[in-house]
Formats: C-alpha cells, structure tokens, sequence
C-alpha cells in the first residue's frame, strides 16, 4: 500500500478480459516480428496459431481489496500465461491505481459530488481513458472525457475554459455570451479575480434571471476563504441556488480538510491527483508463477521471496483470509476470487454492469469506512 492508503478497489477486469478474449498475431505483427533476430520461423509458426486458452479468477471490479490479495490469477499454459503477463499487470494495476484514488476522494468528499477533470494531466491518451472509467466505477459522478463518457456510458459534464474569458476580454463579456449559448450554465470566476468574477455572475443573473447560472467554479486560491466569500455574496444576492464548484490541483487530503471545515463547497472536480497520482506514481504489483504441473513454486531472492501455490481469499465480515486454493472455505465466508474466464472465454460473473460494479465499490467501502477514515489525514 502506498504510504496513508489502507485499500484497494480492483479495477481493470472488463479490459483484461477483453484483451485475453482478442488476442492474436496479425500477418503484420508476424511480418514485424520475422525481421528481429530473437524470434525464428519455428516460434513464428506457433504465434501465428496463438489463442489464449486458460482460465481466470479474479475479484469482480469494485470489490475493495487489501495487499497480497491476488488482483488476476491466471491458470493457463505456461507460454500462454507467460506472453500476456505485461499487458494483464498494466491493465490491473494501473486501473485499480486510478479507481482507488478516485474512491478516497469519494470518501473524502462525504457525499459531495466528485467529478473527474484529469484527462490532459493522464501519461497519454489510454490511460486517460482508463482513468475516467475507474473514477466513475469508484463513485465520481461525471467526466470531462467525452469520448470517456461515449465507450463507458459516464454521464459528460464540462464548465468554459479560462483561455475563453482572456479572449473576450472581461467575465462580463465572457459570461453573457457563454450564457447565450448554454442556459443554466457553469461560470468560471477566478481568471482575473475571484470575487469580481462572483460580482459579474450575479449581475448577469439579475439581467437574466436567476434560472440562467446554476453554478460557478473556483480553480485557484485559497478555495476556503473564496468560497465562504462567495456563498455570502450569492446568499446576499438571492442566488443561494447557484453552487460552488471546486478545482485546481484537489486530492483526498484537500478535500478532506475543506470539508472539515464546512467550507461552502458543493462539487469538487479532481484531476492530476486521480490520473497521475502524486503519492502514488505504481502500484507495488507482480506477476508471479506460483504452481506448475501441481507443484506450488516461489522465489527465494531477497527481499523478493514469494509463497508458492495457488490460493483462494475467503472473506468474512471480520476479516480476509488467504487460504490454499483447494482448502475447505472457512465458517460463514465467502470467496473472493471468482472464475470470470473459463477455456479461454468469459463467464457470465465477468459481464456486470457499470451499476453494479459502482454498487459493489460503494457497498465495500461503507461497509470499511471506520477504517479509511484514518488514511485521509496526509501522511
């Protein structure tokens, strides 16, 4: 776990899934590949017949996890097993990265809405992509990823851009014709000053109507102090229906304490802090072979040692156990691991909704929130 956390919410199955389903070598790939020293005609000839074949067990996507646990347990032919390994770990653990930062600031929020704007932020465009699905899967309530919002079914939410006002000129000018276009509309304020900008929102509100701006966004600042400022200018007004978006740089921990102290925020909108985690670049994960023809097999290597055999986590309302695969299931437990592949396939276990992977994630972390509620304090 990296420093502070205290779970994980296993993310990444659909496209593990997906990948392992499709895989093949393509008369391209084959073309490519003949022309590298390390691979002979022989070797070309399986790759051209290449299918992946074996079986998966996993925790369904949204079931909160914790070290050790496995997050794939692939049961395949040793070259099979052995071909697929660095896709499976970049689709897992980069997933389950993503989804667990975003369910901390979920937690964070205490039911705030939580939206995720860190598209631009993510090490390029695939892992903006995976970062937006594991967001919503966690409990965000939107992206600003469009084409996000097209593949997953993620509700699309997006406020102006700062580099529209600057065109314009002033907020004033920014906003009536920003409003023109899209009633009710989310203002931005902070691009010359704050609480000037909360100034001209509520004169084009007065021009307008009070129907014609539902919210404003913070980007910058002290956020708690422009906020409650904000909220008694609004109040003041009669606009106490217009709400307060925050953004800029928020993880957890900001959250956290913005919400602590009462701030008058209404949604928070997370970016690089969800895509490219700053207190968490990886997740700590390996792929290790641990049976082989029956036999349990580990790594001896220091600091890398590894227990071999296949295992099995049963869980209880008080506690996790990892157990060897074949052992009898404890009292009142149930196993965590399921086949979601089978032969190559996937089981009808793999093919949840996103409702019910959101539903799974929420469940979970209720159900263990006396115990995250320590790691939001930064470390």
């Amino acid at each position: 776990l990296p420093d502070g956390w205290s779970y994980f919410l296993a993310a990444g199955l659909e496209r593990a899934l997906q990948y392992l389903e499709s895989f093949r070598f393509t008369e391209g790939d084959l073309a490519h590949l003949a022309t590298l020293p390390q691979f002979n005609q022989a070797f070309l000839a399986e790759l051209e017949q290449f299918q992946f074949t074996g079986d998966v067990w996993a925790p369904l996507e949204g079931t909160v996890i914790y070290p050790h646990e496995p997050l794939l347990q692939v049961c395949a032919p040793l070259p099979q097993a052995q071909l697929v390994e660095t896709v499976l770990l970049n689709l897992a653990a980069y997933a389950t990265l993503a989804a667990t930062k975003a369910a901390r600031a979920v937690d964070a929020a205490a039911g705030r809405p939580v939206i995720e704007f860190g598209g631009r932020r993510a090490h390029g465009v695939d892992a903006a992509m995976t970062a937006a699905r594991s967001a919503y899967l966690a409990g965000f309530q939107a992206t600003s990823n469009v084409e996000a919002g097209r593949r997953d079914g993620i509700p699309v939410v997006g406020t102006m851009a700062h580099s529209f006002i600057l065109a314009e000129g002033n907020d004033q000018a920014a906003f009536e014709a920003f409003a023109d276009r899209y009633p009710a509309t989310t203002l931005l304020v902070d691009t010359y000053d704050t609480q000037a900008g909360v100034d001209a929102v509520i004169q084009l509100a007065q021009q307008r109507g009070a129907d014609s701006v539902s919210a404003i966004r913070i980007d910058s600042g002290d956020l708690l102090e422009e906020a409650r400022r904000a909220r008694v200018k609004l109040d003041a007004a009669g606009f106490s229906h217009i709400r307060i978006v925050a953004s800029g740089g928020l993880d957890e921990y900001q959250i956290a304490a913005l919400v602590a102290a009462a701030a008058p925020i209404d949604v928070y909108a997370c970016g690089t802090s969800i895509v490219a985690p700053p207190d968490a670049a990886s997740l700590d994960s390996a792929y290790k072979l641990v049976e082989y023809q029956g036999r349990p097999l580990g790594k001896r290597s220091a600091g890398k040692a590894s227990i071999g055999g296949r295992r099995q986590v049963w869980r209880s309302e008080r506690e996790d156990l990892i157990a060897p695969f074949a052992d009898a299931p404890p009292a009142d437990s149930t196993p965590l691991l399921v086949q979601v592949m089978k032969g190559g396939q996937r089981t009808a276990a793999s093919r949840d909704t996103m409702a019910q992977m959101r539903e799974r994630a929420q469940v979970g972390r209720r159900a263990r929130l006396v115990r995250f509620a320590a790691s939001l304090t930064p470390p």
